[in-house]
């Protein structure tokens, strides 16, 4: 792994708040990479979920955008 000044830097870039950073840095001090890897599966499944969540609003609004271009066409809804 880099310097602790890169690992921060990536974690910040990964959207780890500073508390998860903390934890992180505790574990990489002290050398517990399953400690470690909790951390980083944790933030992983936290961004996975937000982006599931993001695609289901997207879905959202691409039907409503069909709607409004199928009313537009004069098709009607």
């Amino acid at each position: 792994m880099g310097s602790r000044e890169s690992v921060i830097q990536n974690l910040e870039d990964a959207g780890c708040e500073a508390g998860t950073i903390r934890d992180f840095l505790k574990w990489f001090e002290q050398g517990r990479k399953e400690k470690q890897l909790e951390v980083l599966e944790y933030q992983r499944e936290y961004l996975l979920d937000r982006v599931h969540k993001d695609e289901r609003r997207i879905s959202c609004l691409d039907y409503l955008i069909y709607q409004v271009q199928e009313k537009q066409d004069g098709k009607g809804v």
